[in-house]
């Protein structure tokens, strides 16, 4: 049987992975490497005039722009990143059916001019799959600090496609790439891609294969699929298959494709060694490097990521960011905080002014607004030292190496590499860390991430591990710059990281079991961070977002509290009630029943957990203030806090069940209710271990000593 346009179901593909277009738009695909700069090319060629999605039936995100060439609008689609359209990974077969079965007009391929051969592999996989193909060579600044000169020229009659030289964050070249694509896809411009010629052996079993390939109206090169037959996996034809309705035609099989080439591995060898022979070529033609740059990248990577050196090194970089932000945060969030709170008393002079009831100004200023003000001074000034220098690290490519130092932890642990990339996602935020846990392709692995991402503290927690080590280490112990505060938070991540790996081993032991799967991590090359870049980053794309999701939460969640706390049955509020229903087992884990019922309140957001907290302490029935860490700590110590119910306090908030937005990411992106309960469970249980087992050891060391 042959391969016609009915039997591969082209038109499902191609309804799959359609783009809704005007009529004289052009769609054009981004494809690349990761850490090409493919995103600051999606972003320099679309500006503002993008979105995102997931693409249909899938949790790849989609990304989508717009943009203006000669008066005309065309649609820019950002294709997964992905090293190869061969392996078996979501995001690879995300793009690699977009480029088979989409309507894209044309396919530019970004690559990193500093590493250039490295990415040229997907540059030929897409010359097979596409002719009308545009190669974009990103980083050409970064390329020329490093004395790399590339012949663009060259290389363009080398491949036969052209090339263009860019430095995205620069706007180098990007009104040239935009040009070149739209006459790629308009056809003014018509590629001839110079494909690599393999083994006469391997040519001569395409040629035998090519006429059982029917001609029909499919958009896939026989050329390509007849390589597939070749030198696919299981998994991928599998795959391919279920799209196409059947690869391999009936008449052939791997015992008659010569001598040799029976081994669909060896062949599949001797497939990469041309494509990697033929990149060589090019690069001794085309590409000039003094290597001194190199060089001095690869002194520093000995060290950083040295097993020695680079964990301490990491713990030291966190410890300094800490301290900045808890020293730097302390001014502006008081600022704040006195210009939020002098609104208020003018909102109650206006509700005074209109002799409205008691009841409605408790609700919406006592609860609601003193809610919402308190989050913002609390949340903002950190989150605006702290993502600004998080954002900074990632830029320098520093995060990178970090995950590097953490794989062999990871793999010793039984889970998969990329767990760590998760884990740092979610140092801003646990919901968009288990968003990030789709980079994982082994559902194992994912659940895995997914349900041990919430031991590393995220945003939300920041402020009440900050705020307390800050009362409990600075006004105590005389320390007032703030040093002593910075290495608890950081130990605090320590713990965090601990309690990950350890509790990974334990599911990959028992109840999700199996064998950890490898993956390849790039590092990128150090780069001078844009400043405009960072702060564009760190306060739209992550403060403001992660503030907005806050208050959105809080706010409401602030009314309901003073609710609580102002209706009352008996001689006790609804609040005080609660508070006596937990004091004998939140005593027993060297916390009180103000504490667990704060914790459980603050579901909704983990950033009123401490104000919820005082609020109950004060017994005012609305949402306190403290103006000072003084005024905090005399607040704490007069309900009887020790060092003891501090440690515990930071270690119950590092450990405990996820905040409602995150639970409802992990039932959204699992799809089980079952793990979403496991989910909430799991932390919680251990957060009360991990508290009974320090009150254990506090008290038999008082009774010792």
């Amino acid at each position: 049987m042959g391969l016609t346009y009915q039997s591969t179901q082209n038109n499902a593909m191609t309804d799959l992975y359609r783009i809704e277009r005007e009529e004289g738009q052009h769609v054009i695909a981004l494809a690349g490497n990761p850490n090409t700069g493919k995103s600051t090319v999606f972003n320099a060629l679309t500006g503002l005039h993008q979105h995102t999605g997931n693409w249909p039936g899938k949790t790849v995100v989609n990304a989508r722009g717009e943009f203006t060439q000669d008066g005309k609008e065309n649609i820019l689609v950002d294709l997964p990143g992905t090293y190869s359209l061969f392996a078996s990974s979501l995001e690879e077969e995300v793009a690699r059916d977009f480029i088979c079965f989409g309507n894209a007009d044309a396919v530019i391929v970004v690559t990193d001019a500093t590493c250039l051969e490295r990415n040229l592999n997907l540059a030929f996989q897409v010359m097979e799959l596409t002719d009308k193909m545009v190669l974009c060579i990103n980083l050409i600044d970064e390329a020329r600090k490093k004395k790399i000169q590339i012949d663009a020229e060259g290389i363009e009659k080398e491949l036969g496609v052209p090339v263009v030289l860019c430095a995205a964050r620069s706007g180098i070249g990007i009104d040239k790439l935009k040009e070149t694509a739209v006459k790629v896809a308009a056809g003014e411009i018509i590629p001839v891609p110079k494909h690599v010629k393999y083994e006469e052996a391997v040519e001569e079993v395409i040629d035998r294969l090519l006429p059982s390939m029917k001609e029909g109206e499919s958009t896939v090169p026989k050329r390509w699929l007849a390589l597939r037959l070749l030198d696919g996996d299981d998994k991928l034809l599998s795959a391919m298959s279920s799209h196409m309705g059947g690869l391999l035609p009936e008449d052939i099989s791997y015992t008659d494709m010569g001598e040799g080439l029976s081994d669909k591995r060896v062949l599949r060898d001797q497939i990469s060694e041309t494509i990697y022979g033929r990149i060589e070529e090019i690069k001794e033609k085309y590409i000039r490097e003094e290597g001194q740059m190199n060089e001095r990248d690869k002194k520093i990577d000995n060290i950083i990521t040295s097993r020695r050196f680079g964990i301490p090194i990491m713990l030291l970089t966190l410890a300094v960011v800490f301290w900045i932000t808890i020293t730097g945060a302390n001014i502006p969030s008081s600022l704040l905080a006195d210009f939020l709170f002098a609104i208020e008393d003018r909102l109650t002079a206006l509700f005074q002014y209109f002799h409205a009831p008691v009841w409605l100004h408790g609700v919406l200023i006592l609860g609601l607004y003193r809610t919402l003000a308190w989050v913002v001074s609390v949340m903002l000034p950190p989150m605006a030292i702290f993502f600004p220098l998080f954002t900074l690290l990632e830029d320098l490519g520093f995060l990178p190496r970090v995950a590097f130092n953490m794989d062999h932890l990871f793999k010793k642990a039984c889970a998969h590499g990329k767990q760590c990339l998760t884990m740092i996602m979610g140092f801003g935020c646990n919901a968009a860390g288990i968003i990030s846990c789709r980079i994982i392709e082994s559902p194992r692995e994912r659940m895995i991430a997914i349900l041990t991402n919430n031991f590393v503290p995220c945003n939300g927690r920041f402020p009440t591990l900050i705020a307390i080590s800050s009362v409990f280490l600075i006004s105590f112990g005389g320390n007032r710059l703030g040093i002593l505060p910075a290495l608890a938070v950081t130990a605090m991540i320590v713990i965090g990281i601990g309690v990950t790996l350890l509790v990974s081993f334990l599911l990959s032991k028992t109840v999700l079991k199996g064998i950890p799967s490898t993956f390849t991590l790039e590092l990128p090359p150090y780069r001078v961070p844009k400043i405009g870049r960072v702060l564009y980053t760190s306060m739209i794309d992550r403060s403001v977002f992660v503030l907005k999701r806050a208050v959105t939460v809080a706010a409401p969640a602030g009314a309901l509290i003073w609710v609580l706390a102002n209706i009352h049955i008996g001689n006790a509020s609804i609040l005080g009630h609660m508070v006596d229903f937990f004091d004998p087992f939140g005593r027993l884990i060297g916390l009180d029943g103000y504490i667990l019922m704060a914790f459980i309140l603050g579901l909704p957001a983990n950033e009123i957990v401490l104000p919820i907290l005082l609020m109950a302490y004060m017994a005012t029935g609305s949402m306190a203030e403290y103006d000072s860490l003084e005024s905090l700590r005399t607040i704490l110590v007069n309900h009887n806090w020790t060092y003891l119910t501090a440690l515990n306090t930071m270690l119950f908030s590092l450990l405990h069940w996820p905040c409602a937005t995150t639970l409802l990411t992990i039932k959204k992106e699992t799809g089980s209710v079952k793990w979403t309960v496991v989910s909430a469970l799991l932390p919680t249980a251990i957060a009360i271990l991990v508290c009974l087992i320090t009150t254990g050891l506090y008290r038999i060391a008082g009774m010792l000593f």
